[in-house]
């Protein structure tokens, strides 16, 4: 019989994304040696699939436009997580500027069977989580700092990723509406 999740999605689906994923990072640790090295290649992974993914989420997500980047964080939090990870978040710790916040994953299927020795302490697990955030602000124009405060794989309490706007972006439209 096939498992299912809450949302319908297959558990099998998800399982086979946990291992592949962690295959990824198992081959880059091997090619690139390195651990810091593996962090900037999974926030570029990351990267590459937020400036497409984004595409997805506004065309099925009904999202309307957000007013600001406190809206745009808990968009993220609530229905972004829950649309591709199938889980949720929660966003906290805003500055008073309301230009950086914490998001905490209330789950991470991301790290399910994965224990990470001790030569990989310096390792971001989960670094292409933050590229996927960057990659997708940029392309609604906010250019953002995305950065792991907490990691459960790092013996702490809980997943805290901090999201910094650094740059709202204007829109720059290819022709005038006047000609």
């Amino acid at each position: 019989m096939r498992r299912t999740s809450s949302d319908g999605r297959s558990s099998e689906n998800a399982e086979l994304f946990t291992l592949t994923y962690g295959a990824i990072v198992r081959q880059l640790l091997t090619d690139l040696e390195e651990v810091e090295e593996v962090n900037k290649q999974l926030d570029q992974m990351g990267y590459n699939i937020g400036i497409r993914l984004i595409d997805e989420f506004l065309a099925k997500s009904n999202v309307s436009r957000c007013v600001d980047f406190k809206e745009t964080a808990e968009v993220i939090a609530k229905v972004g997580f829950k649309m591709f990870l199938g889980v949720t978040a929660s966003v906290t710790n805003w500055d008073a500027d309301g230009t950086c916040c914490s998001i905490v994953l209330e789950d991470n299927p991301l790290v399910d069977f994965v224990e990470l020795p001790d030569t990989c302490q310096g390792l971001y697990y989960c670094n292409v989580l933050s590229g996927v955030i960057r990659g997708a602000l940029e392309m609604v124009s906010m250019k953002t700092e995305v950065t792991w405060l907490r990691d459960m794989l790092r013996g702490d309490d809980a997943y805290e990723l901090q999201v910094k706007l650094l740059k709202q972006v204007p829109e720059e439209y290819p022709y005038k509406d006047d000609e």
